[in-house]
């Protein structure tokens, strides 16, 4: 019997255009390493649901290539989605079930369904078996999901803006549950979130996604540690290369101008301070990179 070659990354978005009216997911291209957990980060409104529905094949799309665990997304679908699990916003259970039917309903939908583990995540989340999930509060609902998640032997988990409206007490549990399961080096994680803050601390790499075009994607550490906030008085501005700065914020206080290379701006810039940013700061500063200058 030939051993299959691992593959190299989860998932690998190659080319991949849908058009609507009004709004286009245009030419994306990334990869999610397997064994990591990457963050894809944007505004509302930016792509990031519509490429997640596009690499669960909820929406079609134009043109381009999606694999998923070496797998064709459409070819191979039935396959694929036996591997992956799906955290929403939003519960996709019928608010009138509890959480013991729940269980009865996947053990039917996955060969690989583990109630044991089902039950331990469960008790560790104080879930009640019988109470019905209308009654449940948001978290709730998402660990109810996340429970489901992890309870079928999946090897690659996609979020999308599960995190959001949580409690920062909940959100740090959930995302210590993340880290756990990444354990496994053959587990990934495509966490969508506009809360960078979780992202910085857990993520692995990050995607950035804008009007429907990719303007970063890499290794988080390194994104952070090339860009950087140029602080200096606003007369001092005109001083920047434009092609040096992504785009500026004037106060009255002063400019902050957002730099993608920070040693190369400190040695041309050496009067002028230069400070590590966030992805917060970088995912604004980028978004407002069309004016150049804004307040």
């Amino acid at each position: 019997m030939t051993e299959t070659t691992p593959c190299e990354n989860a998932i690998e978005i190659s080319g991949v255009t849908k058009r609507y009216d009004g709004f286009t997911l245009d030419n994306i291209n990334f990869n999610v390493p397997v064994g990591s957990i990457m963050g894809f980060i944007g505004q509302n409104g930016a792509g990031k649901s519509t490429t997640i529905k596009a690499i669960l094949n909820i929406i079609g799309i134009d043109s381009g290539k999606i694999t998923i665990l070496g797998k064709d997304h459409i070819k191979d679908e039935y396959a694929v989605k036996s591997q992956i699990a799906a955290v929403f916003d939003e519960l996709p259970f019928h608010e009138g079930f509890n959480a013991d039917q729940i269980c009865t309903m996947f053990s039917g939908l996955y060969p690989n369904w583990d109630r044991e583990k089902y039950y331990a995540y469960l008790e560790r989340f104080g879930l009640p078996r019988k109470k019905k999930l209308k009654a449940f509060s948001k978290g709730m609902k998402m660990k109810l999901q996340i429970a489901t998640a992890l309870s079928h032997g999946a090897k690659l988990l996609i979020m999308d803006e599960a995190t959001t409206g949580l409690d920062p007490v909940v959100r740090n549990e959930i995302l210590d549950i993340f880290r756990e399961y990444l354990q496994d080096e053959t587990n990934s994680i495509l966490m969508s979130s506009h809360i960078t803050s979780d992202l910085e601390k857990i993520a692995d790499s990050v995607t950035f996604i804008d009007k429907g075009k990719i303007l970063l994607s890499g290794v988080k550490d390194e994104i952070l540690e090339n860009h950087g906030l140029l602080k200096c008085k606003r007369e001092e501005l005109s001083q920047l290369a434009p092609e040096d700065y992504i785009s500026a914020r004037i106060s009255d206080f002063g400019a902050e101008a957002m730099v993608a290379d920070r040693e190369l701006c400190r040695k041309k810039y050496p009067g002028l301070l230069i400070e590590k940013t966030t992805l917060e700061e970088i995912m604004l500063f980028y978004v407002n990179r069309e004016k150049k200058e804004w307040s």
